[in-house]
């Protein structure tokens, strides 16, 4: 037996089984790194749509508000319920960019029919609520900066070699950024 192992036959198996045992510790700790990196990639995505939730719940309370000083402004009251819905109903970041970028341009609009109400302006439960909406913009722009930094980590990892040869051989692909359209980089101005 011992002649076998020590012969270039026995050699060359040796060397293949502990290149293989290497081969395969190196791709179940990618593997792992992978994972992890990926939980960390949905668990911010998720504080992104948690931010997006609380904007949304805010806008009810805003066009509750302004509606008692501006009712006869439906439209832009519609506008902003359809804005809201697309952006519950978002699935995807690139869904919920679009959803953004139309709920901020709604909420644009519903902000700038204030300019006509001074005692809007001047409500109390008005100027809290734009508060509240000037921090959760805030918010959401931390989430998304928060998440596109976990996505570029990801998206490093598994596009990098050696680890694309793991990420391609278990279907891993690099996740989408969360990104402003154009024109929507600035957090609209909710002030007066």
């Amino acid at each position: 037996m011992k002649k076998w192992l020590m012969g270039g036959c026995g050699l060359v198996v040796l060397a293949a089984l502990a290149l293989a045992v290497v081969a395969g510790l190196w791709l179940m700790t990618t593997y792992n790194r992978i994972v992890t990196a990926d939980q960390a990639v949905q668990g911010s995505w998720s504080q992104v749509e948690n931010n997006l939730q609380r904007r949304a719940d805010l806008v009810p309370n805003l066009v509750e508000t302004v509606k008692g000083y501006a009712a006869h402004e439906r439209g832009v009251f519609e506008q902003v319920a359809e804005a809201r819905s697309r952006l519950a109903g978002a699935a995807t970041p690139a869904e919920a960019e679009r959803a953004n970028a139309g709920l901020t341009s709604a909420l644009g609009r519903l902000l700038a029919i204030a300019e006509n109400y001074p005692n809007l302006k001047a409500d109390q439960n008005f100027i809290r609520l734009q508060d509240e909406l000037a921090g959760t913009e805030n918010r959401i722009a931390v989430a998304r900066k928060d998440y596109n930094d976990t996505v570029r980590g990801f998206n490093t990892m598994v596009l990098r070699f050696p680890g694309s040869l793991a990420a391609r051989l278990f279907g891993w692909q690099a996740h989408p950024y969360f990104e402003a359209e154009q024109g929507k980089k600035e957090v609209p101005k909710v002030s007066f």
